[in-house]
């Protein structure tokens, strides 16, 4: 049964990486113009993205649900502080305190890459629903990210006054608006074309975040960033040890709420802290430093490593955390 579990988890995941690798390919061979990168990630930012948060929450956001599954955004806070908490520990262990590098391996350890990464594998591997449900839990994240997270990828001096209002950015504001459309029931109202566009346009996001991945990192030194050692280590903590950590402390208190509570409280939401905390590391390493005249490069290193890494690792946490604790039910 594990063995039909990785293989059952591998195929999605050797999927995107497939995509990334032609993404590699593409930048690498230069038979893209240089502006493609910007033009993959402007039309992911404001059109994919956003249709894919608000096809979900649309039409899976409701009272009911909230009502059902709110405790896993209180699960997501707890998990979230603690991985926050054993990120700036181990930080220190990488870098200098005061030098701008430590940041990024902060950011590093804390998140994974729940949202370009994580959706794709949600719903190639348990669909549209489980999606909807697997992003609220991903919404203290999200605020988490986009705050103290990305000042962590701000050199010091650098302005910091848009940091906060970096929250509403595009996805974020089509999850919003879809949360809206769904508790208050009006996705009924929406013409069928307009729904059915917006599905065709979500199903996109998969292969064309996989490929901005490819595209990016073949702007940098590949043999260079593989000699980097200490990446190794930090991807192998974000990949598989702080996870694995975050599923025992969650599952732990899961099981304690349930018995104080009288609660039945499925184990679900351990399927969610994989794909949040054990994907690779996101962009917003190489995004943010290039954007403020920050070094790149190990957030860049990071981000080629744990995705190549992570096409093994997470069919193999998902098959221990299903041996272990079952299936994911919807």
């Amino acid at each position: 049964k594990m063995i039909d579990t990785i293989l059952a988890t591998l195929t999605p995941m050797a999927t995107l990486f497939l995509c990334i690798a032609i993404g590699f390919a593409l930048g690498k061979t230069k038979l893209l113009p240089e502006s493609s990168g910007a033009v993959i990630a402007k039309l992911s930012t404001w059109v994919i993205f956003p249709a894919l948060s608000f096809y979900t929450m649309a039409n899976f956001f409701t009272i009911e649900s909230l009502a059902e599954h709110g405790t896993n955004m209180i699960f997501a806070c707890v998990a979230c502080g603690l991985s926050m908490a054993m990120a700036i520990v181990l930080s220190s262990y990488f870098a200098k305190k005061r030098s701008y590098e430590i940041g990024v391996y902060q950011y590093a350890l804390t998140f994974g890459n729940s949202g370009y990464m994580g959706d794709p594998i949600v719903l190639a591997l348990f669909g549209v629903e489980a999606l909807a449900y697997y992003k609220m839990f991903c919404l203290p994240l999200t605020i988490v990210i986009y705050t103290w997270g990305t000042s962590r990828l701000v050199p010091k001096g650098k302005n910091k006054s848009s940091l906060i209002k970096s929250i509403f950015n595009p996805p974020t504001i089509g999850l919003l608006v879809g949360v809206a459309f769904g508790l208050l029931g009006i996705t009924q109202y929406v013409p069928a074309f307009v729904m059915g566009a917006v599905s065709s346009i979500k199903d996109c996001m998969g292969p064309m975040a996989m490929l901005l991945a490819g595209i990016t990192i073949s702007r940098f030194n590949f043999l260079g960033m593989l000699k980097n050692k200490k990446v190794y280590w930090a991807t192998l903590l974000r990949l598989i040890v702080l996870p694995s950590i975050l599923i025992g402390a969650i599952f732990g208190l899961k099981e304690l709420v349930n018995l104080v509570f009288s609660l039945s409280i499925g184990n679900n939401v351990l399927y969610y802290l994989i794909f949040a905390f054990a994907t690779p590391l996101g962009m917003n390493t190489i995004v943010f430093p290039e954007a403020y005249g920050g070094d790149a490069e190990t957030g860049a290193s990071m981000v080629m490593i744990s995705h190549t890494l992570c096409v093994l690792t997470i069919p193999v946490v998902c098959a221990v955390v299903s041996m272990l604790f079952g299936a994911f039910v919807i």
